[in-house]
C-alpha cells in the first residue's frame, strides 16, 4: 500500500468529487486475507453454543424470540438449507459479514480524505481481535456489527458532504438491523445527545432525518408490535444479563475497549478521537467522539455486555487510519506502521481464531480468557454421554422418558448430534425453548442435563433422585458444561403443567 492523502481534511469538507478514489487493491487485500483467514478455520473445534441454538430456532420459525429477533435464527436456516447442515456452511455469513466491515471501514477513512495507505490501514481493523470472533462464530453481535458501522458511515455523509439524503439510507439499515438486534437503537440514542451537545443540530430538525427515522420504523414495525404484543420481553431479558453478568461486565468494559481491535492498533483509535475533536473539517462529525464517550458511560450505568461498542469504535479507528497515513509520511514511520500491524493481526488471529489444538490453547492460557473457544468445545462427547444414561435406562422407563436440558447450548448438542434421541422427547427451560413445550404427563423418568453440581437444584420436584454421569469432555479445559451432573429422576411430585414454569430461566 502506497500513496498519502490526496487532501488534508482540514482544508475543506469532503463532496463525493473530491474525495480520493477508492483503494480497491489494497482493500481487497485486506479482505482476502480476512477471508482466507476465516474459512481456513471454519471448520475446527465444534459449534458455538450460541450457533447450536441459532440453528434450533431456524427450525421454529417465528416474527420473534423471548431473548432476540428473528433474523440471526433464520440466517443459520438459511445457510443451513443453502450450504448443508454443516458448521462450516453455517458460519459462511459471519464471514461474509466481517469481509464486509473491511470494506466499509475503508469507506469511512475515504470519507475523511484517506488514499490508499489510509484505507488499507483501516480495512485492517475487520482483521482485529474481536471483529474476528464475530466473523469465526456466527451471533447476534455478527450482523449487528455490520450494522453499526453502515449506520455511521451513512451518517457521516449525510453530516460532512451536507447530503441530508442519506438519512434515508440510515432509517433503511436501522430498519433491517432491527430484525437482528435492538441495539442500534443504542447506538440511535446516544447519537442524537451527543448531536444535541456538540451539533450540528440543525440535523436533528431534517426532514430527511425524520423521514430516515419513518422508514426504520415501518420497516422494523414487526419487530416493535412483536414487543409490545408480548410485554417487551427483550427488556427480561437485559435485566437477566444484568443480574447474571453484570458486574463482570462493569469490570472488563474499559480493558475490553484495549483489545477490541488489538493493543498496537489502539493508538490509531485514539488519533481517530483527537481527529474528531480538534479538527475543524470533521466538526460536523465530532458527536462521533462525544457519543462514544456517552455510550460507555451509558454501558457502564446498564452493565452491558462491553463489546456493544465495537461498531463505533470500528469507525473511530478508521478516522484516526486517515490521521495514522498523514503521520506516516516517512519510511522509517510507516515501516513502523506496518510492522504494528502484522503484529496485531498474528496476535489476533492467534486469539481469536482455532489455529492452535486445544491442548496448545490451554498451555497459552487462550482457553482461560477465551470464552467463545471454551464455547466450541466438548458438544459432541456430552451428548454422547447423556445418550449412554438415556440408552442405559429399563426398556419400560426408557420409552416415555424425556431429556431436559438446563441451557440451550446443551438442547442445541442433543439436537444435532444425539441421533439416538428423539426432538420430541427433548426440552428446556431456557429462554425461548421454555415456549417450544413442556413434557407430556405420562412422563415419569427425567434425564436432566446440567442442573446444578449434583442435581440438588431439582431434586424436591421429584421423588428420587440419582447423579448418573458429570460431563467431561475429556480435553482438560474448563467451560460452562464441564463437571455438571447427568441426573435420573423418577416420579414427578406435581403435575408437569405445575412444574415446568419452575424450570423456565433466563441468561
Amino acid at each position: 500500500m502506497a500513496g498519502v492523502p490526496q487532501a488534508d481534511t482540514e482544508k475543506a469538507r469532503p463532496s463525493r468529487a473530491s474525495l480520493p478514489p477508492f483503494a480497491y487493491a489494497p482493500v481487497a487485500v485486506a479482505a482476502a486475507v480476512v477471508a482466507v483467514a476465516l474459512m481456513a478455520t471454519a471448520s475446527r473445534y465444534g459449534y458455538h453454543r450460541d450457533e447450536l441454538y441459532f440453528r434450533v430456532l431456524g427450525f421454529h420459525p417465528s416474527w420473534g424470540y423471548v431473548d432476540q429477533p428473528p433474523g440471526t435464527p433464520l440466517l443459520a436456516r438459511a445457510s443451513v438449507e443453502i450450504f448443508g447442515d454443516s458448521l462450516w456452511g453455517l458460519r459462511v455469513p459471519a464471514m461474509l459479514a466481517t469481509v464486509g466491515v473491511a470494506v466499509l471501514l475503508a469507506l469511512v477513512a475515504r470519507e475523511v480524505g484517506a488514499g490508499r495507505w489510509g484505507q488499507g490501514l483501516a480495512a485492517v481493523g475487520a482483521a482485529g481481535t474481536f471483529p474476528l470472533v464475530f466473523g469465526h462464530v456466527l451471533l447476534t453481535a455478527t450482523v449487528d456489527m455490520v450494522a453499526w458501522v453502515l449506520v455511521l458511515l451513512f451518517a457521516m455523509r449525510a453530516l460532512l458532504r451536507q447530503e441530508p439524503r442519506w438519512w434515508l439510507a440510515v432509517g433503511a439499515v436501522v430498519g433491517v438491523s432491527l430484525w437482528f438486534k435492538l441495539l442500534v437503537v443504542l447506538l440511535l440514542a446516544v447519537l442524537a445527545v451527543a448531536l444535541l451537545l456538540v451539533g450540528p443540530r440543525s440535523a436533528l430538525a431534517s426532514r430527511w432525518l425524520w423521514a430516515g427515522a419513518l422508514l426504520a420504523l415501518a420497516l422494523g414495525s414487526p419487530m416493535v408490535a412483536y414487543q409490545v404484543v408480548n410485554d417487551f420481553p427483550q427488556l427480561t431479558m437485559a435485566q437477566a444479563l444484568q443480574e447474571n453478568k453484570g458486574e463482570e461486565a462493569r469490570i472488563l468494559l474499559v480493558p475490553f475497549q484495549l483489545s477490541l481491535v488489538g493493543l498496537t492498533l489502539v493508538p490509531i483509535f485514539i488519533a481517530g478521537m483527537v481527529a474528531l475533536v480538534r479538527r475543524p473539517a470533521l466538526r460536523p462529525v465530532r458527536a462521533l467522539a462525544v457519543g462514544y464517550g456517552i455510550l460507555l458511560v451509558v454501558m457502564f450505568l446498564l452493565a452491558a455486555q462491553p463489546y456493544y461498542s465495537l461498531g463505533l469504535f470500528l469507525t473511530i479507528y478508521a478516522v484516526g487510519a486517515a490521521r495514522a497515513e498523514m503521520w506516516s509520511g516517512t519510511v522509517p514511520r510507516r515501516v513502523a506502521l506496518a510492522a504494528a500491524v502484522v503484529v496485531n493481526v498474528v496476535a489476533a488471529v492467534a486469539f481469536a481464531l482455532p489455529v492452535f489444538s486445544i491442548a496448545a490453547q490451554a498451555q497459552l492460557g487462550i482457553t482461560e480468557i477465551n470464552q467463545a473457544t471454551r464455547d466450541q468445545i466438548g458438544w459432541p462427547e456430552y451428548t454422547r454421554q447423556v445418550t449412554d444414561v438415556v440408552t442405559a435406562l429399563p426398556p419400560q422407563q426408557r420409552a416415555s422418558a424425556v431429556v431436559i436440558t438446563s441451557n440451550y447450548g446443551e438442547y442445541g448438542a442433543l439436537h444435532r448430534y444425539g441421533s439416538g434421541l428423539s426432538t420430541a422427547r427433548l426440552y428446556s427451560g431456557h429462554n425461548e425453548l421454555h415456549r417450544l413445550g413442556s413434557p407430556p404427563e405420562r412422563a415419569r423418568v427425567a434425564v436432566l442435563v446440567g442442573f446444578g453440581e449434583d442435581g440438588s437444584t431439582v431434586r424436591q420436584w421429584f421423588a428420587s433422585c440419582e447423579v448418573a454421569e458429570h460431563l467431561d469432555h475429556g480435553l482438560g479445559v474448563g467451560n460452562e458444561e464441564q463437571g455438571r451432573p447427568i441426573t435420573v429422576c423418577r416420579d414427578p411430585r406435581e403435575s408437569w403443567a405445575v412444574l415446568w414454569p419452575r424450570f423456565q430461566h433466563y441468561s
